[in-house]
């Protein structure tokens, strides 16, 4: 399995991320387990977020017409819950946060998650 991905983007999701990139510039992700920013990822311009030890790398998003992907990062403890599930940006109309780049334009991104298959749990080393 090849073309395994811990993280995907709905087709909706894709032509906002084309449309905050011409905004923004390049962009990322960071998934945290709640608190002050709430559950939902939020989206930064690619630096803007400071990634550490404390954060694991899940993915590089590969949306087509951005030139670089865009990469998703999680916090170390949130990942320890979601191990076990594959996620899917998506977007729906409302506001989110105010830190993540599509809250002025009436959106906000979520997550949607599906455990992961039996492969997969094998193929990511979690069997």
């Amino acid at each position: 399995m090849s073309d395994l991905s811990r993280v995907a983007v709905t087709e909706e999701a894709a032509q906002w991320l084309r449309r905050l990139t011409v905004r923004h510039g390049p962009l990322m992700f960071h998934q945290s387990g709640g608190c002050c920013d709430g559950s939902s990822p939020m989206c930064y311009p690619n630096g803007d977020f400071i990634t550490s030890e404390a954060d694991v790398h899940l993915a590089d998003l590969e949306i087509a017409g951005l030139p670089a992907p865009i990469p998703f990062w999680m916090s170390v403890n949130q990942f320890e819950y979601w191990k076990h599930t594959h996620l899917t940006v998506d977007v729906v109309k409302g506001r989110g946060s105010g830190f993540s780049v599509e809250a002025p334009e009436g959106v906000r991104f979520l997550i949607r998650s599906r455990l992961l298959t039996d492969d997969e749990t094998v193929a990511f080393g979690l069997a």
